[in-house]
């Protein structure tokens, strides 16, 4: 059952994106705007303003929050999408990363507001990631410019584009359903105390590798940059992303061997990780 929290973000992000969606894609499919390019950027913006102040109006604490950051989310998915549609071809890429980040970010929320509301907040958007990980996001931005700009034909490869989403797609089912599959178990931050009621988990995809959640969000980063067809970040992305994933995952590791003890250490010793090369932290 859909918690409060989570009802509240589904209705600000579908309202948000099905009404700037109802309202410019008949426009800009007839062609009744004089400049399509400025109805994709600030039309939306208008109407998202709109929206924010009926939700700073209806909402107030914790619920503005939610709602304002779903709203975002909608707007940028629905943004993205009219890109995807109207936009020239060697951008449309930028559409299809624009609809799979917004959907990333918005579909962390709400799968905890359905398998573990207990642990939901604000921040499980995780919008506010971290700092390095908003550089990432603004390099790979920087870069598809550039290149857009210099060489605008090597943003135009579809089947790149295809291949990218295909994985980020597999890596986002992977990490919702070890979100799901964990239910309370779950969170976004390492754990340094043994909860209450905290079971190790090694049912469902948990029997096919021990970090799923950390295996889908290291393939889904890769492929937004195939996405984009971003040769350097997508290098960069995969040597940051594997060294991140290594030392949370040794990390991690640790701790859970702290709680679970043997029974974590059979564990490791009959499941992989699933990310290449990562072997985690290794009794001796």
């Amino acid at each position: 059952m859909l918690c409060f929290e989570g009802k509240l973000s589904l209705v600000c992000f579908s309202v948000t994106a099905i009404t700037i969606f109802t309202l410019l894609a008949p426009q800009l499919f007839f062609q009744i705007v004089p400049n399509k390019y400025n109805a994709i950027f600030w039309g939306p913006a208008f109407y998202y303003a709109l929206i924010n102040m009926i939700l700073r109006y209806k909402l107030k604490g914790d619920s503005y929050q939610i709602g304002i950051r779903a709203s975002f989310l909608g707007f940028t998915f629905t943004v993205s999408a009219l890109i995807l549609c109207y936009a020239p071809f060697q951008y449309k890429s930028f559409g299809i990363y624009g609809m799979t980040m917004s959907l990333f970010h918005y579909t962390e929320f709400l799968t905890l507001a359905w398998s573990n509301p207990e642990n939901l907040s604000v921040s499980s958007f995780i919008l506010n990631h971290s700092v390095q990980y908003a550089i990432a996001a603004i390099s790979s931005w920087i870069e598809f410019i550039v290149e857009i700009y210099f060489w605008p034909n090597m943003k135009c490869y579809w089947i790149l584009w295809v291949i990218g989403f295909t994985i980020c797609f597999i890596g986002e089912f992977l990490r919702k359903l070890a979100m799901i599959t964990a239910k309370r178990n779950f969170t976004h931050l390492v754990q340094f105390e043994k909860r209450k009621g905290h079971k190790l988990i090694t049912h469902g995809i948990y029997r096919i590798m021990r970090h799923p959640s950390y295996v889908g969000w290291f393939w889904w980063s890769i492929g937004t940059q195939i996405i984009l067809c971003n040769p350097i970040c997508t290098i960069l992305y995969t040597i940051v992303s594997w060294k991140f994933f290594s030392e949370r995952i040794y990390i991690e590791e640790i701790t859970l061997i702290n709680f679970f003890g043997k029974q974590y250490f059979d564990y490791q010793k009959k499941v992989g990780i699933g990310i290449p090369f990562i072997k985690g932290y290794q009794l001796e």
